[in-house]
């Protein structure tokens, strides 16, 4: 079973809190993500893998960079 509305984050923080994200909440199938941290972003970039889950088979995101909040 595949849910095409979540992916799998690898890389990045350590602490990052979640690392099965919701493509709803973020960006859709195939496009970069953009996930706010600690008053940033941590950008994300879709990849051609695939990782099993307790959710199914998960497209995987690598992350690629960070970009802060002005302030």
């Amino acid at each position: 079973m595949t849910d095409a509305s979540k992916a799998v984050l690898e890389g990045g923080p350590a602490d990052l809190p979640e690392r099965i994200v919701s493509l709803s909440d973020t960006a859709a199938p195939g496009t970069d993500l953009k996930v706010p941290f600690r008053g940033g972003y941590e950008h994300f970039k879709a990849t051609s893998r695939r990782q099993e889950t307790a959710e199914g088979a998960l497209p995987v995101y690598e992350w690629w960079e960070r970009t802060e909040l002005p302030g």
